[in-house]
């Protein structure tokens, strides 16, 4: 019986197959020149970077791309050897972005989390840049720095200047902070021997511009970090003046068309500016002291997943098994990738599926390199048409034609959700995800509800019975609702 089940399964899904992929090449394994737009389009997913505006070269006119491995970022040897000595193994989303906007002369709007390696990525072009200019003599130290990084506060700029040192060291480049809490007359005094990168807060900064302890007359590279925090706590005037207080005579013209050819020698102001949202404070400083920025956005918009039809089937444990079956059987066609929390677990479910008809490959830390990269041809080639994984797959795999994910077992967080979904729907391209929940173990540590909130961010259908699971509720609303168990039980006793 097992035997025809199979036979009938294989002859339904042969059926229901797509063609074969174009290449079943990662785009990790491809040379530069060998990157398609499918290539492109899937990388910029895995390291969650979007972008909208002016992304091309004021020079050329060429469309700026990211950059996947240190050797292709641009940058010269010498910063390429700064940055190996400071242990910066794999670049970032937002460091593969926005250095190459930076060393195109581009003013850059970033849309980034802290921990997302943002300082890395505003601070390498800003060197790059200070290495072209005239050194900084005695004489021409009282004019001040040649770069300028302000963020809100003393904590974050002296860890600023901490991370910016790592790099400027090796290439003999000052950098020194100008914070409140200090001697603002010594501060002044260091700087005016001369400092090319300065990390500031805008109050003192101001403070000592309004003293004219400091100027800022040949600084043309500037950097606001947090701004949208800078605003909140108040510094909109001053950062506005110490803006205006840079040289206004190298602002680029609106429109790059008209720039003077870079290469000539002709350096204009150029203005990063990172911050987590983009209130009307920021849009109108944006919009007086940027020229046709780039806007990039790290992290997940959730406009990917839109493309996701995410399903939520609330069950019983020992229902699951069936469940798979029924989706296997009757959902969409493989490959198809089931997902399961621990190594164990996707070793039984894979002999199980062996067993049903349904071919699959496996892979989990527990299997060495070799079998893993064995499993994942099997699945490719179409000889395997389910994968079983843990978390091991729900990053970089990329597999052309998966249309459903199965999430076997609940994530333990809602990053691991978003990443395992990701694997369908890609490149523009329809999917859908099926997402087991039961309420017990390890989905009651919150991210039933960040599920839940997840599922309405992306305009999806939040299934009653899962709403009403308490691990779904937020903190308040579960603690109302144990209330009347509590005083029930305590009127049982009396």
């Amino acid at each position: 019986m097992a035997q025809i089940r199979a036979m009938m399964n294989a002859k339904s899904w042969a059926d229901r197959k797509m063609d074969k992929f174009e290449s079943a090449t990662h785009y990790a394994d491809k040379r530069i020149d060998e990157m398609n737009d499918r290539d492109w389009r899937i990388f910029r997913e895995d390291f969650e970077i979007s972008t909208k505006g002016n992304m091309r070269h004021p020079a050329t006119g060429a469309r700026i791309m990211p950059f996947r491995h240190w050797p292709e970022s641009g940058l010269p040897s010498n910063i390429l050897n700064a940055v190996k000595k400071a242990k910066y193994d794999k670049p970032t989303g937002v460091q593969m972005m926005c250095i190459p906007l930076g060393l195109a002369c581009k003013d850059v709007i970033g849309i980034a989390k802290t921990g997302s390696g943002k300082t890395c990525a505003f601070v390498l072009p800003m060197l790059v840049y200070v290495l072209k200019q005239p050194p900084i003599t005695r004489e021409t130290a009282a004019d001040g720095p040649l770069a300028l990084i302000m963020a809100p506060t003393r904590e974050l700029v002296q860890q600023i200047e901490d991370e910016t040192r790592k790099f400027a060291a090796e290439l003999q480049i000052r950098v020194y902070s100008i914070v409140g809490g200090l001697s603002i007359e010594e501060q002044s005094f260091i700087q005016a021997q001369g400092v090319e990168v300065m990390v500031a807060t805008p109050g003192r900064l101001n403070d000592a511009l309004d003293r004219r302890y400091i100027v800022l007359n040949q600084c043309n590279y500037v950097v606001l970090d947090e701004a949208d925090r800078m605003i909140d706590m108040g510094f909109e005037p001053q950062v506005n003046a110490i803006l205006s207080a840079m040289p206004s005579s190298n602002l680029k013209p609106l429109d790059e068309e008209q720039l003077v050819d870079l290469d000539a020698g002709v350096q204009y102001r150029q203005t990063y500016m990172f911050s987590a949202t983009m209130p009307p404070a920021i849009e109108k400083i944006a919009r007086h002291y940027l020229r046709a920025p780039a806007y990039v956005y790290i992290g997940d918009q959730s406009s990917s997943k839109e493309n996701i039809t995410q399903n939520i089937v609330v069950l019983k444990e020992n229902q699951k098994k069936e469940k798979l079956m029924e989706l296997l059987t009757n959902g969409p066609p493989p490959p198809i990738i089931v997902f399961c929390n621990g190594k164990k677990g996707c070793d039984v479910l894979s002999k199980s599926l062996d067993k049903q008809g349904f071919p699959s490959a496996t892979i989990h830390s527990g299997k060495d390199q070799a079998t893993r990269e064995l499993a994942i041809e099997g699945f490719k080639s179409g000889e395997k048409e389910i994968l079983v994984a843990t978390d091991i797959a729900g990053r970089g795999i990329d597999i052309e034609g998966v249309e459903h994910v199965i999430n076997y077992d609940m994530p333990k967080d809602i990053e691991s959700y978003t990443h395992r979904i990701g694997r369908t729907g890609r490149a523009g391209r329809k999917g859908v995800s099926t997402t087991f929940v039961t309420g017990e173990g390890v989905e009651h540590n919150g991210v039933l509800y960040d599920l839940k909130m997840l599922l309405a961010s992306c305009k999806q259908t939040v299934p009653a019975e899962f709403a009403r699971l308490p691990g779904a509720q937020d903190a308040e609303t579960r603690e109302r609702n144990k209330k009347p168990k509590v005083l029930e039980a305590r009127s049982a006793r009396d």
